[in-house]
């Protein structure tokens, strides 16, 4: 039969009669065929690969996306290349540069908090997919609602009887971090609360800087009865602090955190969080970045900006005995 027949056939393409598909493959079975993925790199310019960069593989938010992304690559026949930045810009950029060298199909990017650089990947028309983070350049992005989720959670603590929220959140940088201070300033106005900036710390998305930031706050001249934490590892930090100082959340303290990572509903007073729908996030942006790999640029769609919403999960942290 014709190489054009064994190709399809090897290619999974649907197109090729069953009993010769069948045929094909007992002959590749018997020979020990195994296809040559160097070569048909080569011949097509790119590999069956994608590069997936995210900030903080030991983040669970980023572990689901992951999954998530790793599923729809798997079922389309693509690998995934996982690579943790740790919110360094130079090991994102080293990653990209990897992205580029080995003709990969896709990217899929978290990108930092300064901003990521994909110029090149641009203008040798790699796709990009941002995920979590909007980037510059004007790209697919799978986002969600974190100004709509901060002032959720910002106005139940209000609503349970808590009076002075404070809120922890990221970088000044970070778009993230930025649009979850906005959603918790609409929720005090909302509530007829006003804004006061000795309530709000920026820290980096660590645990050990939240806990610092909790510290100066409760040492302050009006220290703060609550808090509205941007994610999960920042309020670890925040617990560790509450409980050196004998405080107890949803007695002493209220607290609602961003992300609901698994060890939430697992501590003395589960935690209320904002959780985000990480693992359809990683499908979508997978799904996004399937509708691009191997279209001719005059034929790419036009950019898609999808966010999704967020749900706000109360549990015995944030209720008021």
């Amino acid at each position: 039969m014709s190489v054009a027949t064994v190709s399809r056939t090897l290619n999974n393409q649907e197109t090729v009669d069953a009993d010769l598909a069948d045929r094909v493959r007992a002959a590749a079975a018997e020979l020990g065929y195994r296809r040559n993925g160097l070569a048909r790199s080569l011949r097509l310019q790119r590999a069956d690969v994608w590069a997936l960069i995210i900030s903080d593989i030991a983040n669970p938010f980023f572990t689901a996306i992951a999954r998530g992304v790793e599923d729809v690559a798997q079922r389309e026949g693509f690998s995934v290349v996982l690579c943790n930045t740790d919110e360094d810009p130079a090991k994102e950029a080293q990653y990209l540069e990897v992205a580029e060298q080995e003709q990969v199909s896709g990217v899929i990017l978290s990108p930092n908090e300064i901003g990521s650089d994909i110029s090149q990947l641009t203008r040798l028309g790699v796709p990009v997919v941002a995920v979590d983070r909007p980037l510059r350049e004007r790209v697919d992005s799978v986002l969600v609602r974190s100004a709509a989720g901060a002032q959720e959670a910002t106005e139940h603590l209000i609503d349970a009887g808590w009076r002075r929220p404070a809120c922890i959140t990221g970088p000044e940088t970070a778009q993230t971090a930025i649009q979850r201070l906005t959603g918790y300033r609409r929720a005090l106005v909302a509530r007829k609360k006003r804004p006061a900036a000795s309530l709000v710390r920026h820290a980096d998305y660590r645990a050990d800087r939240a806990a610092t930031a909790t510290a100066e706050l409760m040492d302050g001249r009006n220290p703060p009865d609550s808090f509205f934490v941007a994610n999960s590892e920042m309020a670890l930090g925040v617990l560790q602090e509450l409980r050196r100082r004998g405080l107890r959340v949803g007695e002493d303290v209220g607290l609602v955190a961003f992300d609901n990572a698994p060890w939430t509903a697992f501590t003395d007073r589960p935690l209320s969080v904002v959780a985000q729908p990480a693992y359809e996030m990683g499908v979508l942006a997978g799904e996004l970045l399937i509708e691009r790999v191997g279209v001719p640029l005059d034929q790419q769609p036009a950019p898609r900006v999808r966010r999704l919403p967020t749900e706000l999960i109360v549990r015995g942290s944030s209720l008021r005995p």
